[in-house]
């Protein structure tokens, strides 16, 4: 599988469908992009017989996880490509019907893996277009022309606002418990209670009936924001972007970068990018990710960015992790293990961090710290187990070294080893890893760390800009263990062998109730609250059973439950 062309068809290992997460607005099949100054708009318009797979159609604007993959695809280029996008203005190139949501043969046919996969990459696609709105100063508003069932009700529920038309036809309704005996998968619940606060009461008679609401009441109810005729509705959203437009603090100027396709090279053994390699061990399910630091200090203005562009180490190595974490996801489902590894020379990563600081108010710095940001919440609510290793000519400094503030476990070698004239292992902490990073529940992954005593953060803080050995590391909490050289192997591969004998069932409830203390956030609830319980009802019979709702749906046949409440 040695450097295919993006989109080429692959298979992998026992046959499955590789997929791929990397695409362009050329090569899209189901949305629509259109920019026009300060207004671009995304239509959706699916094709029916374009499916991920076989076995079934994406009729009314259904979607599967590569509908998904194109829309995530759009919102990133108009961040980074359209600097003078204010508003995005989201509807239906179909008449009559917004979008149906989730294909429904697609789920009842899907393993529970992917099922699992694409619920959580379409749940990071909305937090996206939330993240535009609050930090890139994008706003986005949904045109609901007909029906917004399920996952379509979800996707307009991540914008700013609703306009729904007023036709005594076109419905909003999240059906997915007296329809399909699950929940709405993507942060329905959450976003009705937590963002548009619809009362409870209400919201309980909403989440269960089958055909929505629609007029007057989806307006009084808080489920839309304001309703139009037909024959006002394109002046009703034409008012709205001009308005957003004019409030928005988008001060993007001159002209966007283009985020070029990605070098890589995939075969049997990983993925080769420019700074990131992917090295897998099927047989010891580990997949080792190793980052190369940049080879040269940053650029010395903004000009100097632009011009690099996407090759800008900060923004490549970014985009090449974000694809590679994704990869790992979906087409490398028996790996039970993430071991992060960097090599290169820390000074130019902490210039790099010191650039990144300097420029903050600068539109293009502020897409790449807030992209380095999704990133790193994507590794956060992966499930799989994430290991550092800080190893003898490391580079885990500033932005690099949450990776291993990230980390169920961080090993940092105490000094170098026998024959190796690689520099010694160090952390350097930069003002980056004190706010910048936030995971999904608000607080940076230090904060979370040293919850149980602030003052260690503000040790932690004291240190920018030196040099931490391991043993200094330990000391103020930064790693795990600090080993020496004499213990190094042993302790490590005790670890690594142990942890991959473990249930990865237990394994990614612990660690997901780990790494999320303190408060909740809208976000953190959709990640950890819903999804857990989604998890565990899409292996419910009365689901997906053979009499089980998503089975029979669409049969004529009412499905059979288990009526017993555990």
């Amino acid at each position: 599988m040695a450097g295919e062309k993006p989109g080429e068809d692959r298979v992998l290992a026992g046959g499955a469908k590789y997929i791929d997460f990397q695409t362009e607005p050329s090569r899209y099949r189901h949305w629509k992009l259109a920019v026009e100054g300060e207004v671009a708009t995304l239509t959706m318009d699916v094709d029916e017989n374009a499916g991920l797979f076989e076995g079934y159609q994406l009729k009314l604007n259904s979607y599967d996880l590569g509908v998904d993959i194109e829309l995530a695809d759009a919102v990133q280029r108009l961040r980074f490509e359209h600097p003078e996008v204010k508003v995005v203005v989201m509807r239906s190139g179909k008449n009559r019907v917004f979008c149906a949501g989730a294909n429904i043969r697609m789920l009842a046919g899907a393993t529970h893996a992917h099922k699992v996969n694409f619920c959580k990459f379409t749940n990071e696609t909305r937090n996206g277009i939330e993240d535009s709105s609050e930090n890139s100063g994008q706003r986005f508003i949904t045109v609901v022309n007909g029906t917004a069932a399920g996952g379509g009700y979800e996707l307009a529920l991540a914008t700013d606002h609703i306009i729904l038309a007023d036709d005594g036809a076109a419905a909003v309704a999240l059906p997915e418990v007296p329809l399909l005996a699950v929940l709405p998968g993507t942060g329905g619940l959450t976003r009705v209670v937590d963002k548009r606060k619809v009362r409870r009461d209400h919201a309980d008679f909403f989440c269960t009936i089958e055909e929505g609401i629609k007029g007057k009441r989806a307006v009084a109810w808080r489920l839309v924001d304001e309703i139009a005729p037909n024959s006002k509705l394109d002046a009703k959203v034409a008012e709205r972007a001009k308005a957003f437009a004019a409030a928005s603090k988008r001060n993007g100027s001159g002209k966007g970068i283009t985020l070029t396709p990605l070098n890589r090279i995939i075969d049997d053994s990983g993925i080769r990018y420019g700074f990131v390699n992917v090295d897998i061990d099927r047989a010891a399910r580990i997949a080792t990710i190793s980052i190369k630091a940049p080879e040269a200090a940053p650029p010395a203005d903004i000009d100097g960015l632009i011009a690099q562009g996407a090759a800008f180490w900060p923004l490549q190595v970014a985009r090449e992790l974000d694809d590679a974490i994704l990869h790992l996801r979906i087409n490398e489902l028996g790996i039970a293990m993430l071991v992060f590894k960097s090599h290169g020379d820390p000074a130019n990563v902490v210039a790099c961090d010191a650039f990144l600081e300097a420029n903050k108010a600068h539109w293009l710095v502020n897409e790449i710290r807030h992209y380095w940001k999704r990133v790193l919440k994507r590794i956060d609510v992966t499930s799989r187990t994430l290991v550092t290793l800080v190893e003898p000519g490391s580079c885990f400094a500033g932005t690099l070294a949450e990776l291993v503030f990230a980390a169920d476990r961080s090993y940092m070698l105490i000094g170098s080893r026998q024959g190796d004239n690689r520099p010694p292992p160090a952390i350097q902490l930069t003002a980056l890893n004190f706010g910048p990073y936030p995971m999904s529940h608000g607080l940076t992954r230090l904060q979370s760390r040293f919850q149980a005593d602030p003052s260690d953060l503000e040790r932690a803080e004291a240190t920018i800009g030196k040099a931490l050995d391991a043993e200094e590391a330990e000391e103020l909490g930064l790693v795990t263990f600090a080993l020496d050289d004499i213990d190094w192997d042993d302790e490590v591969r005790v670890f690594l062998e142990e942890r991959t004998s473990f249930s990865p069932d237990g394994l990614t409830g612990m660690e997901a109730n780990l790494r999320f203390v303190g408060p909740e956030t809208m976000e953190s609830k959709i990640f950890s609250r819903l999804t857990a319980w989604q998890n565990w009802i899409f292996q419910r019979p009365n689901a997906v059973g053979e009499d089980g709702a998503l089975r029979r749906y669409g049969t004529g046949q009412k499905a059979q439950f288990d009526m017993t409440r555990v």
